[in-house]
């Protein structure tokens, strides 16, 4: 019992022995400090690259998942069709959704039903409320990626520019 406590007041000692003279180095010498804000920096630029590369990894990700699905699996134009499609794919998104490995699946899920809804904005507030946050991030990366017909009208990139007329300016 005697040798163990030995050794770990020794191990103690080095410990706090280091702790004292690291803090030492901190506040008294100027290089220390300096390589210390060197290594600091350097590991933000690293870790700022890395998410970077991380988000662009994502969105080639998800717009790939997007563009190969919607070639094998298009959505429907009837009117007919929109109503049960809609369902369907509501239903299917929050059941992969539940999923951690069927993130993409399920933002696909909520994507598609988007576009057939008739008012996208509301269903995007819906899905804020209601569905987990990174599948909600996906499938907004997706609206970005390639708008909805839906989407697009709202935005305004379809409509003809209407100019004033000479009563509109008086």
């Amino acid at each position: 019992m005697g040798k163990t406590f030995t050794f770990a007041a020794l191990a103690t000692t080095a410990v706090v022995g280091y702790a004292i003279y690291f803090d030492y180095q901190r506040r008294s010498s100027p290089e220390f400090r300096k390589s210390l804000k060197k290594k600091s920096a350097k590991q933000q630029k690293l870790a700022a690259k890395e998410e970077e590369q991380s988000k662009k990894t994502k969105l080639e990700t998800v717009k790939k998942a997007l563009n190969d699905d919607l070639e094998a699996n298009p959505i429907p134009t009837e009117f007919s069709q929109k109503e049960t499609f809609f369902m369907q794919q509501v239903a299917l998104g929050e059941q992969l959704s539940a999923q951690s490995d069927k993130k993409i699946d399920a933002a696909i899920c909520f994507y598609k039903a988007l576009a057939v809804y008739p008012n996208p904005t509301d269903i995007l507030g819906i899905y804020q409320r209601s569905v987990p946050e990174d599948v909600y991030e996906i499938v907004v990366m997706m609206i970005a990626v390639k708008p909805p017909a839906a989407v697009t009208n709202i935005l305004g990139a379809g409509e003809p520019e209407v100019k004033p007329s000479e009563e509109d300016l008086d």
